[in-house]
C-alpha cells in the first residue's frame, strides 16, 4: 500500500498532463497555405469576431446568423463552414481557383503556383 501512495501524485499528474495535451492538440487548427487561404478568405463570408464572452462565427451575408461552439470545437466548427461555402463557391480549372458568387459567376481568380497549393485546395477545401 505504501508503495502505491508513492506514485499516486505523479500518476495523477501525468494523466492530467495527458488529457491537457490531448484536449489542446484536438482543438488546434489545421496548418493552411498562407497565400491561398488569405486570397479565399477575402471572399469567404465567414468570419471570426473576438468578444468579450469569447470568440464567435460571424457571416458577412447574414446578420442574424451567429454562432458561438466550445472552445474545443471551435476551430473544427469554423473550418467546417469554410469547407461547406468552398464546395460550392470554388472551382479548381487546371492550376487557376475560380472563386464564384451565390449566383455561379466567377467574382475572381487565383493563380495556383505549385502542387503544394493545389494540394491546400483538395485537402482544406475538399475540391476534387
Amino acid at each position: 500500500m505504501d508503495k502505491l501512495r508513492k506514485y499516486l501524485l505523479p500518476a495523477l499528474f501525468l494523466a492530467f498532463f495527458l488529457f491537457g495535451l490531448n484536449a489542446f492538440l484536438e482543438s488546434k487548427p489545421s496548418s493552411k497555405n498562407e497565400r491561398v487561404y488569405k486570397a479565399v478568405k477575402e471572399y469567404s463570408p465567414f468570419y471570426i469576431e473576438k468578444r468579450f464572452g469569447g470568440l464567435e462565427i460571424m457571416s458577412k451575408e447574414d446578420s442574424s446568423f451567429k454562432e458561438k461552439p466550445n472552445n474545443m470545437d471551435f476551430f473544427k466548427e469554423f473550418e467546417r463552414l469554410e469547407r461547406e461555402w468552398g464546395k460550392r463557391h470554388l472551382k479548381l480549372d487546371n492550376n487557376t481557383l475560380l472563386i464564384l458568387d451565390n449566383s455561379g459567376k466567377t467574382k475572381s481568380t487565383l493563380t495556383l503556383n505549385g502542387r503544394d497549393e493545389i494540394d491546400f485546395v483538395h485537402n482544406y477545401y475538399g475540391i476534387k
